[in-house]
């Protein structure tokens, strides 16, 4: 059976383990903190590498920020990455073939492959975390775009500014489905700035009026993307991953968008695949020769 060594590279953290064709964790999981450095970085991974490299077929990485159609490199970084991330290069760091693709890719591809989207023709995932990452597959393919940057969820909510997103743009789908989005919700209707995401999750488990009034604004925000998504991509289901998504209510989610979309009913899921479905993925991907 092939493997892969699969690594999921993030602003703070990398995991690094060994991933098989079926897509089972066959080794243990080894994290490192993010180095500050492009050099650091390329040393963490090679001495990892050094390591497996002769066990596997394939090294296979899982990366914040888009990559290319090619998927051997990063064309478009994050902010949480160290500056110049993008000129790694990451097809030298083995004498086995290095692959790559965005972690909300590889997230997507895992639970379309042995988790919450298994079986379906097109799915959209949406990982709801500090920001929003976006993963879509139409007919056993990913949705990459013309340079591999699709599925970035940075389309409008409102037109007349009222939130300055991450990327530096308004009112983007992030700015308000987002964890920080709950935070910046609370902060609005509450008049302070030292509110916390725990502190409305704490208020709804406690059943606190103005609390859950804000979860419910937050909630909706991530109805009315899903409500323009399923209209857009008239999907089998969506897949709500990432720290936040536990806390949706997705019945009640499901129920709200079916009520207005345009097209044919859809479903609403939680994710399946498990924290470590960015390394599944991209070993699935790499296994299977790419996205294609």
């Amino acid at each position: 059976m092939k493997k892969a060594l699969a690594f999921d590279i993030g602003g703070t953290k990398i995991y690094s383990t060994i991933v098989d064709e079926d897509g089972n964790i066959i080794a243990e999981i080894d994290k490192f903190h993010t180095p500050k450095t492009i050099e650091g970085i390329e040393e963490t991974l090679k001495n990892q590498i050094s390591k497996f490299e002769d066990e596997v077929d394939v090294i296979a990485i899982s990366t914040a920020g888009s990559v290319n159609n090619e998927n051997t490199a990063v064309i478009g970084s994050t902010g949480n990455l160290v500056k110049g991330y993008r000129t790694i290069d990451f097809r030298n760091l083995s004498k086995k073939r290095v692959f790559l693709e965005n972690d909300a890719n590889c997230a997507a591809w895992a639970e379309y492959k042995i988790g919450a989207s298994k079986g379906t023709t097109v799915s959209v995932m949406l990982t709801l975390g500090t920001g929003v990452g976006g993963g879509i597959i139409i007919n056993d393919r990913l949705l990459k775009g013309k340079s591999g940057a699709a599925g970035e969820m940075h389309f409008k909510m409102f037109t007349d500014k009222r939130r300055k997103c991450t990327c530096g743009s308004w009112d983007c789908f992030e700015a308000y489905a987002s964890g920080n989005a709950l935070k910046w919700d609370a902060e609005e209707a509450l008049g302070r700035e030292d509110v916390t995401t725990y502190d409305v999750i704490d208020g709804v488990k406690a059943g606190d009026k103005k609390m859950i009034e804000i979860f419910e604004r937050w909630q909706n925000d991530i109805t009315q993307g899903i409500i323009g998504l399923a209209n857009i991509f008239d999907p089998d289901c969506f897949v709500l991953s990432g720290s936040m998504a536990q806390f949706i209510n997705t019945k009640k989610v499901e129920e709200e968008v079916n009520q207005n979309i345009v097209t044919q009913p859809t479903t609403v899921r939680l994710a399946q695949a498990g924290n470590y479905s960015g390394m599944i993925g991209a070993a699935l991907l790499a296994l299977k020769g790419g996205a294609d």
